[in-house]
């Protein structure tokens, strides 16, 4: 308990390691301690944090993180060519982007987001391809079939996704089993997926599964992931980037 309220969240193997004992009981131990709720038990280890994403309100997620998305924004704009075509798919992060770039010559932008469309919408230069369906008003984005029939006849560089949770085990997850299904077909037609996540995503997980890490090629957040996390990452292949 002293280890998880100083770091928040604890390991199976390191926990093993430090008090000289069977991964089992310390499998038993984390068992005992949910029932007593003192915290939650994660694949390989435990945190002080519930790891399953709820369901937010958009307007609840616009003040969540704003400086580190902010950073997290600024990064992934310089990423983007003139002349490039790209998916902004939903997200709060992925609005950050779209209020980060400053386009010099023409640039095409598909996206499922309303909000996105709307930070676009003055830049003559950007053509805008808005994906129709059904609105969810938590995220200001469109789902459904239609927006998936669009996609079928799209090929693009770069995927730019914001998450609901990040889990080395799980993978990416959302909050809504439609909009995981959209960004699956997003992910498709992409040549790179980018994936923005203020570092609060990571450990946490949604009901909805969006794919495996190892679809992923690099991962933009800030400071404060852990750094085995970041390894492993890195060991998968996916390139991490803390924006500074």
């Amino acid at each position: 308990m002293e280890q998880l309220k100083e770091n928040g969240q604890v390991s199976v193997i390191d926990l093993s390691e430090t008090l000289d004992v069977s991964e089992v009981t310390i499998r038993k131990d984390l068992k005992t301690l949910e029932e007593r709720d003192l915290l939650f038990r994660t694949h390989g280890g435990a945190s002080q944090d519930n790891p399953y994403a709820g369901e937010k309100t958009l307007r609840d997620k616009e003040v969540i993180s704003i400086p580190q998305k902010s950073k997290i924004a600024q990064f992934a704009a310089n990423m983007i060519s003139d002349d490039d075509s790209i998916i902004m798919a939903s997200g709060t992060s992925v609005t950050a982007l779209a209020r980060s770039l400053h386009p010099n010559r023409r640039l095409t932008v598909i996206t499922s987001a309303l909000n996105v469309a709307m930070e676009l919408i003055n830049y003559p230069q950007v053509e805008v391809l808005q994906l129709g369906g059904t609105l969810r008003h938590n995220s200001s984005s469109v789902v459904g079939p239609y927006a998936e029939m669009i996609l079928q006849d799209v090929a693009c560089n770069l995927l730019f996704m914001g998450v609901d949770g990040i889990d080395l085990e799980v993978g990416l997850t959302t909050t809504s089993l439609p909009e995981a299904r959209l960004n699956q077909k997003m992910i498709d037609v992409a040549r790179k997926v980018i994936v923005l996540a203020d570092s609060s995503k990571f450990g946490r997980r949604g009901m909805a599964k969006i794919c495996k890490l190892e679809e992923v090629d690099e991962i933009i957040t800030n400071e404060g992931v852990s750094p085995k996390v970041v390894n492993r990452l890195e060991e998968m292949g996916i390139k991490v980037t803390v924006a500074q």
